[in-house]
């Protein structure tokens, strides 16, 4: 599999496994992660895979460039998804509610849809874990039907309460931690995405698969959920 690498910094290599966004990519990238895990050994810092890159890490100390070009090309040599890598799949289950979610109405209203319909949508589905970024445990995933797609508000908010469910484009996410954000928020999910005590930290990593399912408010309080109201640009 010969593909393009960029050079990011002196120690880090991109390749581009692909050039548009697809849950059939997954499987290619995380058999491209174990095939470089494996060639570069202990030279490797960390491996940061993406929707359609993967960032290579590399110890300048023990590697060149061109020795880390030379292990990418024998890694992705004869790449093949392995039918038996599959992710863990999680059920996060989210309260869907304007004092949580205010953007659910406008989605709603944009889509055309009832709000009953509009979390039908998001929750009827199963979604694909491709990154993590932005905040730690924050899982990108994919892809929500096109009707309920929307773009990023045009003035992020200064403050997103932990566990808010949201879209951005046709992604959706739920946010591990309070931070800014600019998605459009339509519920929040008691689950504990980040936590420093479990292994690897995050609850969801690359190549997991993850659904959402509707409760109620007494469901949500008696799983711990916060359900301190957050509205317009706050």
């Amino acid at each position: 599999m010969k593909v393009p690498i960029e050079v990011v910094a002196i120690d880090c290599l991109m390749v581009r496994l692909f050039e548009v966004i697809d849950q059939a990519n997954m499987p290619w990238m995380l058999a491209a992660v174990a095939r470089l895990r494996e060639h570069f050994a202990s030279t490797l810092i960390d491996l940061v895979p993406s929707y359609t890159t993967l960032m290579v890490h590399y110890d300048l100390t023990q590697l060149n460039p061109n020795q880390a070009r030379e292990l990418i090309h024998a890694a992705l040599t004869d790449l093949a998804p392995d039918p038996h890598a599959n992710g863990t799949h999680h059920v996060l289950p989210v309260w869907y509610d304007p004092s949580v979610g205010p953007e659910l109405s406008l989605l709603a209203k944009r889509s055309g849809l009832s709000v009953r319909e509009v979390i039908a949508c998001h929750s009827q589905r199963e979604y694909q874990v491709f990154a993590l970024g932005f905040a730690p445990g924050f899982a990108f995933m994919g892809l929500v039907e096109e009707i309920i797609a929307a773009p990023r508000l045009n003035t992020p908010r200064k403050r997103v309460a932990a566990g808010s469910v949201g879209i951005a484009e046709r992604q959706t996410a739920a946010y591990p931690v309070v931070s800014p954000g600019g998605w459009n928020l339509i519920g929040r999910t008691p689950s504990l995405l980040f936590d420093r005590q479990r292994e690897g930290y995050s609850l969801m990593q690359p190549g997991d698969s993850v659904s959402f399912a509707s409760i109620d408010h007494a469901e949500f309080i008696r799983l711990g959920g916060d359900d301190t109201p957050l509205t317009g640009q706050a």
